[in-house]
């Protein structure tokens, strides 16, 4: 004979608790995970110490999670420990090391995905016109981001190394600009990017050669071009200072600038050129020397190497600042009307 139970009562209780914890615990895990999405999505402040709406750090190659939170934190970013841990820990084997750039109001995900891609911070590097070699090499041996593999080299194997021409010196030969490079870059990629962009700017300017222009080779253009730097302090007189420069060398007068001869005493100068240091015959004299120096004193900018090349028509032989703060100049086509301007604007009581 067949029977039929009917399931216990203690069974259908037991299946009547477990279905609402099982509910209970499935909202809790997705308060959970909303509120663990919320953080992980919330823009960061910065620590009130931070100056700025960004930050730069390093992460360095083998760090842990746990260090790149700490790295974050010590900056500046006020960023939740445990959170920020779990979510870099998820994405451990993708993230990469180098500089980032941090702006406030970013979230822990959005760093994570910066790290993740290498979007990585581009820094710069300005070299203003005018400025010498010595200078240059200065402010990039100075910048502690770069890989400094120059460091140990001459100014003659550092141009051999760019690729210069043999025995072409390196004054002169890097274009002032801002550059922008990832960090941990070799500083030569800097030298060569800075010697090609001057072959480019050289090479625009010679191509608008004036006629009348002196000079007779894009080097000699590239001195040129480096005296009048020098000497320009407005640029609406940039041309003329060239057309002076232009004239002298057309009637083979001496150039007689002063910045040449500075250039010339290296470390001799003190900051104060003496009527001795003017008669102190050097390479660089151009008041003991006739013709352009055998080099560039300086890195021109593009304006000074399309006045070399291009200078304005003036009969001026002359000029000198006015020293009224403006840095324009006074231009006279004799000697004595220049005496008379010197008179006016330098030894003036």
């Amino acid at each position: 004979m067949l029977h039929r139970f009917a399931p216990f009562p203690h069974r259908l209780a037991a299946h009547g608790r477990t279905l609402p914890r099982l509910l209970l615990l499935l909202a809790l895990l997705l308060a959970a995970g909303a509120y663990g999405w919320h953080v992980l999505q919330r823009p960061l402040a910065f620590a009130p110490s931070v100056q700025g709406q960004r930050v730069t750090v390093e992460i360095p190659r083998g760090s842990s999670p746990a260090q790149m939170v700490a790295i974050l934190q010590n900056a500046g970013v006020q960023a939740p420990t445990w959170p920020s841990w779990f979510w870099l820990r998820l994405h451990a084997r993708q993230l990469k090391a180098g500089y980032y750039q941090i702006p406030a109001g970013a979230s822990i995900a959005n760093i994570a995905k910066k790290l993740r891609e290498g979007e990585q911070t581009l820094l710069s590097i300005t070299i203003p016109e005018g400025w010498s070699l010595r200078q240059v090499r200065a402010r990039i041996d100075g910048l502690p981001w770069l890989r400094h593999d120059s460091a140990a080299l001459s100014d003659a194997e550092l141009a051999q190394k760019i690729g210069l021409a043999a025995g072409l010196p390196l004054e002169g030969q890097l274009a002032p600009d801002t550059y922008r490079y990832a960090p941990a870059t070799s500083d030569i990629v800097f030298y060569r990017q800075a010697a090609a962009q001057m072959q480019k700017n050289l090479a625009a300017a010679w191509a608008q050669r004036s006629p009348s222009a002196q000079v007779r080779n894009p080097q000699e253009a590239l001195i040129l071009a480096s005296i009048v730097e020098k000497e320009t302090g407005h640029s609406a007189d940039r041309a003329q200072i060239a057309g002076v420069f232009n004239n002298r060398l057309a009637l083979g007068m001496a150039l007689q600038t002063d910045p040449t001869v500075i250039y010339g005493m290296g470390a001799a100068y003190r900051g104060n050129i003496r009527k001795v240091d003017l008669q102190t015959d050097t390479p660089y004299n151009t008041y003991t020397r006739a013709g352009l120096p055998p080099g560039p004193i300086a890195m021109p900018g593009k304006a000074a190497l399309f006045a070399a090349v291009q200078p304005a028509p003036t009969k001026a032989l002359y000029f000198v600042a006015k020293g009224d703060g403006s840095g324009q100049s006074q231009f006279s086509e004799d000697l004595a009307a220049h005496n008379r301007a010197v008179r006016e604007h330098i030894l003036k009581p």
